[in-house]
């Protein structure tokens, strides 16, 4: 299975303590080789960078650890290919344009191509069960609400709808954003934090590196982070199964 990282903060923040971590996950703590992705956003648009090489063996996975923008919805991601060739084209997060906003998704399980509804305004570009799954995520957006951008709520109750029958083809632990909030589900592992004031002190699993995070945030600084496996020593929480959860402001909405 592939590995899920994102962060939704209530102010834009560096996730580049996060990433030294994760990216080690990419074949080097574990076994996930087969290309990495990263999607941060400035506003409504979305920086996107994809590479097929292992994340832990990836000059520009250290790059983009280390030169991290500030940005209030990040999605990362690092593969290990159970559909489609190990090719940029395949690497996630993947990334479309529905009423002005860029949509960036990213998907760990397996699902039955078979299974999955056709795809109507939104067509795959590569090979993987992951982009058409997000393709019908939002062809079920825009048959729902056309040309006119709905509320959060609203978009969420359509979006669940079509998660639940996706989710009957596999295994769908996935990130979706636009930009302003972070939607995840769970079908089997899928964790969360929230990092807010008193900040604490917290260390990296997967290589040695420790933080005091009240030195590098601010009193009203909050932003929840989410990992298919704790990252740090701090005292993660497993999302819902089965759930569409979105998270706004650096909080879970309610």
């Amino acid at each position: 299975m592939c590995q899920l990282l994102g962060m939704n903060s209530f102010k834009p923040a560096r996730l580049s303590f996060s990433l030294a971590g994760f990216i080690r996950r990419g074949g080097d703590t574990d076994e996930h080789a087969d290309g990495w992705g990263l999607a941060m956003y400035e506003e409504r648009r979305c920086r996107l960078t994809v590479d097929p090489q292992p994340s832990a063996r990836s000059p520009l996975a250290d790059l983009a650890a280390r030169n991290a923008i500030h940005s209030r919805n990040v999605i990362a991601h690092i593969r290990k290919a159970t559909q489609g060739d190990i090719s940029q084209l395949n690497c996630h997060p993947f990334v479309r344009e529905l009423w002005g906003r860029e949509w960036s998704f990213a998907h760990n399980g397996n699902l039955d191509k078979a299974g999955l509804a056709a795809v109507h305004f939104h067509v795959p570009r590569g090979q993987t069960d992951s982009e058409w799954a997000f393709c019908l995520l939002m062809d079920a957006l825009q048959s729902a609400f056309g040309e006119v951008e709905p509320s959060l709520a609203d978009a969420q109750v359509v979006l669940a709808e079509a998660t639940r029958r996706i989710a009957l083809c596999g295994t769908f632990n996935f990130m979706l954003s636009n930009g302003e909030v972070l939607f995840v589900h769970r079908s089997t592992e899928l964790h969360f934090l929230q990092r807010r004031h008193p900040f604490g002190c917290a260390r990296l699993l997967d290589c040695p590196m420790d933080i005091d995070f009240s030195r590098v945030n601010h009193p009203d600084d909050r932003m929840s982070i989410i990992a298919t496996k704790p990252l740090t020593n701090e005292c993660w929480q497993p999302l819902p199964t089965g759930e569409l959860v979105a998270f706004r402001d650096g909080a879970r909405s309610a």
